[in-house]
């Protein structure tokens, strides 16, 4: 008996280590169940806010600096890593092509001038030519009537004698000459007339100083100098000397690269995010950045500039081809920029090509997408290249004014010479009467 109550005693006491088992399982599925619910609400009331990703870049503007015109290269004034200032010199390129270039385009502008001024000076002369030439008309109307006269005396007295026949075909003769020079006349006339009226279209309307020859030739002078001003090369911006490659003696033909300069004060980062990512950020929401080059002591506020209109795959140089066989679905991103604080870049400057962290806080989604309207000012530009044709018109006014000449009207009253009054017709067989006295008078006045 005593051997059967010592063996139910270990029986009895068997299920006490199951029971613990089942306890500690009991409170691990607990604490699992309560991490997991408070871990779903700590994404539902905080990390759902929130878009980060590491795959965010520092980008700028690299501003390439390229000549507008061929040269040697004469004197560099800045290298890599210089501070310049907008408007400080960088390159200087031999001026004696330009120079050269700009003597022949005003001598080609005092050409111009003169033989414009030719041209207003020849309407005077075409004009007496068409007053004289009107003058052996009269002249020659005078001789047809003077011969007319004489033949028909010579035809009453051929009946009894008196009149050779002879002397008859002379005065025939005489007749015939004379209209032959009245046509000849009234030809000259109209060719005369004519080139007054080819003289007068070339001057007709406009003045010496606006004649279409002058102010081509005019542009030719604006051209050379400004070509005599782009000799020198400035920095378009206030920036850092980046990426040299132009050498002392070099011949550099337009657009060559030969240096860049970055303004560090217009810097962005561009945050490539998953397109998943991407159904809840919109502009302007606010986005926090940390830089590698500072870690996580310097925070950058910014906030989302605009959205990428396409994935990086799709503006590559060779874009992926999906169409094929074997196919395996790669997530696609899309960059989104971000504007930084200028006063934190003053403080802690940033450098192209930099990685971030960025995290955008989405709490906000009543912002848009895409942008729906036009920048209402240029994000960058430059005054640099404003005063290169300053003293461009004062040269080209000088030049005009040295050859107009002391006779020279001004614009303002000068006026093309009119034509002179058509001759009026008058038929060979006209008599020398009161009506023919009054025709020459007329043409006379």
């Amino acid at each position: 008996m005593d051997n059967n109550t010592s063996n139910a005693a270990p029986a009895a006491a068997a299920p006490v280590p199951n029971t613990k088992r089942r306890r500690a399982l009991t409170v691990l599925a607990a604490v699992v169940v309560v991490a997991g619910a408070g871990w779903g609400l700590y994404d539902w009331l905080v990390l759902s806010h929130y878009e980060d990703t590491d795959n965010a870049y520092v980008q700028g503007n690299v501003i390439q600096i390229t000549p507008q015109m061929a040269g040697t290269v004469m004197s560099i004034m800045a290298d890599d890593t210089d501070f310049v200032k907008s408007g400080q010199p960088l390159v200087q390129l031999d001026p004696a092509d330009a120079k050269v270039a700009f003597e022949q385009s005003e001598a080609a502008l005092a050409q111009a001038v003169r033989q414009v001024r030719t041209l207003y000076a020849n309407n005077g002369s075409l004009a007496a030519q068409v007053t004289l030439k009107q003058a052996d008309i009269v002249r020659a109307q005078s001789d047809i009537a003077r011969a007319q006269d004489d033949l028909k005396r010579r035809q009453a007295l051929t009946g009894n004698g008196a009149v050779s026949k002879e002397e008859l075909n002379h005065a025939e003769t005489t007749l015939a000459n004379a209209k032959s020079a009245l046509a000849a006349a009234q030809a000259g006339v109209a060719a005369a007339r004519e080139q007054l009226t080819s003289n007068q279209s070339l001057t007709e309307g406009t003045s010496v100083e606006q004649h279409p020859s002058v102010l081509a030739a005019a542009a030719k002078v604006r051209e050379a100098w400004l070509s005599t001003q782009r000799a020198v090369l400035p920095a378009p911006v206030d920036g850092y000397v980046a990426r040299r490659t132009v050498q002392l003696g070099q011949r550099v033909a337009a657009g060559t690269p030969l240096m860049s300069v970055v303004p560090l004060n217009q810097l962005w980062v561009d945050a490539n995010f998953k397109e998943v990512q991407l159904r809840n950020i919109r502009i302007d929401q606010p986005v926090k950045l940390t830089a590698d080059l500072y870690g996580k002591k310097v925070e950058y506020t910014g906030r989302v500039a605009g959205l990428g209109i396409g994935t990086g795959a799709a503006f590559a140089l060779l874009p992926a081809q999906n169409a094929t066989g074997n196919w395996i679905k790669v997530v696609q991103r899309v960059p989104v920029r971000i504007a930084l604080d200028p006063e934190q870049l003053k403080a802690n400057p940033l450098r192209v090509g930099l990685s971030m962290d960025a995290v955008v806080d989405v709490t906000t989604k009543d912002g848009k997408s895409l942008a729906e309207a036009p920048r209402a000012t240029p994000f960058a530009q430059t005054q640099v290249y404003a005063g290169f044709d300053n003293g461009a018109d004062a040269e080209v006014q000088r030049i005009i004014a040295a050859n107009l000449g002391r006779g020279s009207v001004p614009a303002a009253t000068r006026a093309a010479p009119a034509a002179p009054a058509a001759a009026p017709a008058v038929h060979p067989s006209a008599s020398s009467g009161p009506g023919a006295k009054l025709a020459m008078q007329a043409t006379r006045g």
